[in-house]
């Protein structure tokens, strides 16, 4: 691997992202202390926050911490990415934080942020065969399923109307101890806490009524493409005509169909 001094190394990120780092002046050892800081801080909160969005403001104290060059955490944050990418084979991809699409909120909303998830860059077969847990691929049903039928509702969802169809598949918000999944509401929630949705309350004439939306994770591309691939297959569509729009109907067995297409 080439070598390169903290100058160098400044140079190059310059031309690469378009910042001007020249004030920075730091060793490239420190600065690679820092980045394998962010490296090990993005893996490890990952695994202990089952995949939970990192703020990027989370990354930026890291450095902040003992240094106050101002364009210092846009440049160890840019080379940890690289890091992911080369040597643990994900990609460090940058979220910003959605906010629910209505303005009738019983709270105000918050503030718009942004946040980093890793992903693998394996193969869907690859990861399938060697990085998958057998395990824990349930949550990954439990997700799938969830945030297809709030597509299939239009990207909005009452909760009620929600657990109206989770209930066809033998999940009641009231169990606590499902076999799989554990908690229900709390595997529910989680989807909010890992950002494949968001919840918010709104006003109505009979009352307060919660809505889920499908929140930054869900809305990305490598979540959003799959999902409407797959619901392409079953209900006989082009995935560039599954979009956020379609009204999810039940017919009397509980299968879902857009048109006249059934699940």
């Amino acid at each position: 691997m080439k070598k390169h001094t903290a100058e160098q190394f400044i140079a190059e990120m310059m031309a690469y992202t378009g910042e001007d780092f020249s004030q920075i002046d730091i060793s490239k050892e420190e600065k690679d202390k820092l980045v394998s800081e962010v490296v090990r801080y993005m893996l490890f909160k990952t695994h202990q926050n089952s995949g939970c969005p990192i703020k990027r403001e989370e990354l930026t104290q890291i450095v902040t911490k003992n240094y106050r060059q101002r364009a210092l955490p846009a440049l160890v944050i840019n080379e940890a990415k690289d890091k992911l990418s080369s040597i643990f084979g994900y990609e460090m991809r940058e979220l910003q934080r959605s906010r629910p699409s209505t303005t009738n909120q019983s709270q105000p909303s918050v503030t718009d942020s942004k946040s980093y998830v890793i992903i693998s860059k394996l193969s869907p077969e690859g990861y399938g065969k060697y990085v998958e847990d057998t395990e824990t691929c349930h949550t990954t049903g439990f997700t799938f399923a969830v945030i297809g039928i709030v597509h299939l509702a239009g990207g909005k969802i009452a909760e009620d109307s929600l657990w109206h169809h989770l209930h066809r598949l033998g999940l009641n918000e009231t169990d606590e101890s499902h076999p799989i999944l554990g908690n229900l509401k709390q595997a529910l929630e989680a989807l909010v806490q890992q950002r494949y949705l968001q919840k918010n309350k709104v006003n109505g004439p009979e009352g307060n009524t919660l809505f889920y939306e499908l929140a930054e994770r869900a809305l990305d591309q490598s979540v959003n493409q799959p999902l409407k691939e797959y619901i392409s297959q079953i209900v006989n569509k082009d995935a560039a005509a599954v979009e956020i729009g379609e009204e999810l109907t039940l017919d009397s067995e509980g299968r879902a169909f857009t048109g006249a297409a059934k699940l």
